[in-house]
């Protein structure tokens, strides 16, 4: 908002009658009243900022003091709505990926703004800031007499008062109820005597509290120039590409210029047939001419300068900074950054409602640190697509990877085959699903997990007081109902037809069982078990349903893993049991500091102890012997000698296929399957490998790389009662 502003109401506007003298007054002599009492407030608030009643009264409108002296002697300032910017880390560096804002804008220091657009704008605005009070007392006059006579409304407000009105409407825009901001903001730019004379008021205490430079940086800042971008340096980016330091006097004068209506004044829309490229952005043009003529006549340029720029044609450089996750698809980041934004609109420290929340991020100038590792992430991507397309004739095909650090919960990479498009015209081979995460936070429903899941069974079965020596009967495929209990409930149901997807061996033991993954051997194992204890270590280890269509469910078939889990749980369970049965809530956010650099709250990781740490060495133990010679993810194993651990996953027909691992540093999961449909995996070839072995390539590269970041130890070795306890047959 610039010069622009209305001292009183207009002809067609009614106001509420005062008592005393204001009683009766028609509209034109209401409007004289108005005048004499603004010019007399004006003279004494410029100078002492206070304004006693006798001063008031003499004006002949006595009861206007109370409308003046019951108003807040103090402006209360808040900061503008800034913009959030996302950070990544790319060679020890945190660089921005992304940016969440209601308002593009970035604050920067009086040095920050070069001298031809504070002239600029000091010529045109305001020619008399430096000298003046908080108060421009000519134009108010000026201002108020043309209304008096039945004029068309003209302003008259120095700075200051752009900034008091400009400050007031922020605040209104800053309120997250929509009626409320309304109203708000009806009240702040109410064209009503009432409204002058508060804005009068609070010009004042701002000027005794502020600068004049402060005051002229202030309103650079906060100024809109059209659109959703404010502020002297974003403006300076998005229409020239340079900061706001680096204007030259053209580029200055018309973002000057723009300020006087940066609705019909901006430059951005080349096609506008009123102020475009095909008449050279005729009105802005004359606009920022007349800035370089009022800054000459206010001696601040010279005659040849300003000819100089009058000369120069407008040449916008619209450099558009997107709002959203759109920027950090960029640096394949998108589907992260998503993740990233819902894990804050789903944490109360951001706010109490998700309004709040929405608002805090848009509009706090937040800079978030995330724990993403570019470099990683690009191998990561570059791993997957090597191998699945974002789309493929016949089939809706899917595939993700995602990694977790073991003890922190921090997510070092999430990548998918699709590129993240979160518009609702989403095509062929975009989505703004994320297929690595929980529909809560921008994912799916979950895949069903196939032999993943057998890890919770190990546990459980650990926990029973079972050794992985065990031998077990592996040939029976039928199981009846009644060979299973449940503490959870009956169980019931047809018996259970179990095939073997791999191995097939009718008698092996429990660490053979686990290599080959026999499912015959694990629904054997769960006779011996109560399934409610299978279910209740896995949502110990943090497993839960990615979708609360879904629930969790303890069937006999859990333990072939029918139940829909997204692989960013996966993973984390996984990450668990490699961290001695410490489970850490993934996390995708390090630090969060404000504007001025002061420390945000943010919810850290929560840590709590899943399953024992003797009970986590046995199942770490079992499940290394899976990326080993004769496991079924033998092919994965990047043979770097940093000891691995892991389970393979299959469904039914092959339609979702899995490989979690984890070493003592960062636990992956990697998914290959139908989003939707049933088509067979193993009936599918990706660049000459099967279906049901390209999780295997896939993983192997990405482990690599993760291996050369983070390297690993050994895990710590389980009893030896639980490795090669009493011997005997099961089944």
């Amino acid at each position: 908002m610039s010069g622009d502003d209305d001292a009183l109401p207009s002809d067609g506007e009614t106001s509420t009658p005062r008592r005393g003298v204001l009683m009766g007054l028609s509209r034109r002599s209401f409007a004289l009243a108005a005048f004499l009492l603004l010019s007399a407030v004006a003279g004494i608030v410029a100078t002492s900022a206070a304004v006693p009643a006798v001063a008031v009264v003499a004006t002949g409108v006595g009861d206007g003091v109370s409308i003046f002296n019951g108003l807040p002697d103090y402006l209360k300032i808040q900061p503008p709505a800034q913009a959030s910017t996302l950070y990544a880390e790319r060679a020890g560096q945190q660089v921005p990926i992304a940016s969440f804002f209601a308002q593009d804008r970035v604050d920067v220091t009086w040095s920050g703004t070069t001298e031809a657009l504070k002239s600029a704008v000091i010529a045109t605005e305001d020619p008399r800031f430096f000298e003046e009070g908080p108060i421009d007392i000519l134009g108010t006059a000026r201002a108020a007499a043309a209304n008096a006579a039945g004029h068309r409304l003209e302003g008259g407000s120095s700075i200051t008062q752009q900034y008091v009105k400009n400050v007031l409407v922020q605040q209104c825009d800053a309120l997250t109820d929509a009626n409320a901001s309304a109203a708000c903001y009806q009240k702040v730019t109410a064209t009503t005597l009432q409204r002058k004379l508060q804005e009068l008021r609070y010009a004042g205490e701002v000027a005794k509290v502020y600068t004049k430079d402060q005051i002229l940086t202030a309103y650079l800042n906060l100024v809109g120039f059209g659109g959703n971008v404010y502020g002297a340096q974003a403006a300076a980016e998005y229409d020239f590409g340079v900061s706001a330091n680096a204007l030259t006097l053209p580029q200055a004068a018309t973002l000057a210029g723009i300020l006087n209506s940066p609705s019909t004044l901006r430059i951005d829309r080349p096609d506008d047939p009123a102020n475009g490229a095909a008449n050279h952005y005729a009105r802005t043009l004359a606009r920022r001419n007349y800035v370089l003529d009022r800054m000459y006549a206010n001696h601040r340029i010279t005659a040849q300068q300003r000819d100089a720029a009058k000369s120069t044609p407008i040449q916008p450089r619209i450099s558009p900074v997107s709002s959203g996750c759109t920027a950090a698809a960029a640096v394949d980041a998108g589907f992260f950054c998503e993740y990233v934004k819902d894990e804050l609109l789903n944490d109360r420290v951001f706010g109490k409602t998700s309004i709040d929340r929405q608002s805090t991020i848009e509009r706090g100038g937040l800079k978030i640190y995330t724990t993403l590792k570019l470099g990683l992430q690009q191998q990561a991507q570059r791993a997957l697509d090597a191998y699945i397309p974002a789309t493929r004739p016949g089939m809706h095909l899917g595939a993700s990877n995602i990694s977790v650090e073991p003890g922190t919960g921090h997510i070092e990479t999430m990548v998918e085959n699709k590129s993240f498009d979160e518009s609702s015209r989403a095509g062929a081979g975009t989505t703004a699903v994320n297929y690595n995460t929980d529909a809560a936070y921008g994912g799916s429903q979950g895949f069903q997990t196939g032999s993943a899941f057998k890890a919770f069974t190990i546990a459980a079965w650990l926990e029973a007081g079972h050794s992985l020596s065990e031998v077990v009967d592996a040939s029976h495929h039928t199981f009846p109902m009644s060979d299973f209990h449940s503490s959870c409930g009956p169980v019931s149901g047809p018996p259970w037809q179990v095939s073997n997807d791999e191995g097939s061996a009718s008698r092996l033991d429990v660490m053979a069982a686990t290599a080959q993954s026999v499912n015959t051997a694990f629904a054997m194992m769960g006779t011996e078990l109560d399934l409610c204890s299978i279910l209740h270590t896995a949502e110990a280890l943090g497993i839960h349903p990615a979708s609360s269509a879904n629930p969790l469910t303890s069937v006999p078939s859990m333990i072939l893993g029918v139940n829909y889990v997204s692989p960013l749980t996966m993973a984390t369970a996984y990450a668990a049991i490699a961290d001695g049965g410490t489970v850490c809530t993934p996390v995708a956010v390090e630090k969060v500091t404000g504007p001025h650099g002061t420390s945000h709250p943010v919810s850290p990781s929560t840590c709590t102890r899943g399953i024992s740490t003797g009970i986590a060495a046995g199942v770490a133990y079992d499940l290394q012997g899976v990326l080993q010679p004769g496991g079924t993810a033998a092919s994965a194993d990047p043979h770097d000698g940093v000891p691995i651990l892991g389970k393979t996953g299959t469904t039914d027909h092959a339609v979702q296929n899995w490989l979690v691992t984890s070493t003592t540093k960062i636990a992956t999961a990697t998914w290959v399957g139908n989003v939707s449909g049933s088509v067979r995996l193993r009936s599918e070839y990706f660049h000459g490998v099967n279906g049901g072995d390209v999780k295997f390539r896939i993983a192997s590269r990405i482990l690599t790389a993760l291996d050369q970041r983070f390297g690993g130890t050994a895990f710590t070795p389980p009893t030896r009662a639980m490795v090669g306890g009493p011997v005997r047959s099961i089944g």
